[in-house]
């Protein structure tokens, strides 16, 4: 059966997947990144467990895999297939995809971002379904963001396109480890939200779920944390939907998962700021921590779908 190999690294763990032409899903594994030894130990990390999914594929499915697809943390230069950098990893200038093509026999490799990747899989198969336009924006330890356009993500011209993170909501606010002061996920994040409601409460394990629980049982104390956070994320959604006019955006991450405590009051805020521009849907991504994941596996199928294209005699 004809399939390819779908890798999303996160920063401790790997999800992998073989992924059939019509989606479906016929192997799943996880592994660990070995990032406690060092860099090097990464990547050999990946090419061996990309190599153990190829053997699986040739072993249990008829057939090697016909190209594979990773998605990677970080600044990804993805015309060149080299993961640039990547502070979680320990990484700089690593040619990921020719070190994993020589690991798998060659076969073509696709490397890309692990949000814009994650932002591919819910434009096609996820909440954004169907949309000609959107923004996916994952509200994590920090904020990222995947500009969706018809059937594929701008990466843009140096690979940034989409960081809704840094944009400064607050001028001359707390100080980002980017060099700017005042960008949104110093004030919108998990990571952000969790922090606030630690200094808030004085118990420095409170996180931002907790936050989200006192929300929801009318702490006062929660509902300003939390609104803040709202009232900044809302900021930023609205300089983006300025700039990009998407038809629809799609909030995910660790955040989210606060459901309508987080959605409710999104929407009213983002609905106050806005005059000309026209009001998206806001809506909760659909795939979870599968997106990543997904979206390497129709990175994969991509690079074969052009290259079948491609080598058709005219």
């Amino acid at each position: 059966m004809r399939h390819v190999i779908a890798l999303d690294v996160g920063g401790t763990g790997m999800k992998a997947a073989l992924v059939g032409a019509d989606g479906a899903l016929l192997h799943q594994a996880r592994r660990a990144t070995g990032r406690e030894r060092g860099p090097e130990a990464v990547v050999e990390s990946i090419l061996d467990f990309a190599a153990e999914l190829y053997a699986h594929g040739a072993r249990h499915l008829g057939a090697p895999a016909s190209a594979a697809g990773i998605a990677v943390p970080g600044i990804v230069d993805e015309p060149r297939g080299i993961a640039a950098y990547a502070a979680n990893l320990g990484w700089r200038d690593v040619p990921l995809r020719a070190l994993l093509s020589d690991r798998l026999s060659g076969i073509p490799v696709a490397l890309g971002h692990d949000v814009r990747t994650g932002g591919l899989a819910e434009g096609r198969v996820g909440a954004g379904r169907g949309t000609d336009r959107f923004l996916f924006v994952p509200l994590g330890t920090g904020i990222a963001g995947a500009i969706g356009i018809d059937d594929r993500v701008e990466a843009g011209a140096h690979g940034f396109a989409g960081e809704i993170g840094h944009i400064v909501v607050r001028p001359g606010g707390t100080p980002c480890p980017c060099g700017q002061r005042g960008c949104l996920e110093r004030y919108a994040s998990a990571s952000a939200v969790s922090q606030a409601w630690a200094a808030a409460t004085g118990e420095t394990d409170a996180d931002a779920a907790d936050c989200a629980k006192a929300v929801m049982s009318g702490d006062p104390n929660a509902v300003r944390v939390w609104q803040d956070a709202v009232d900044a994320l809302a900021d930023g959604l609205v300089t983006a939907l300025t700039l990009l006019d998407p038809r629809t955006i799609v909030i995910g991450g660790g955040l989210a998962e606060a459901g309508e405590t987080l959605f409710t009051p999104l929407r009213d805020a983002v609905r106050q700021r806005v005059t000309f521009q026209k009001l998206p849907s806001i809506v909760p991504a659909a795939l979870g921590d599968t997106a990543g994941c997904l979206g390497a596996g129709l990175l994969a199928w991509d690079l074969l779908n052009h290259t079948d294209r491609t080598e058709e005699p005219t």
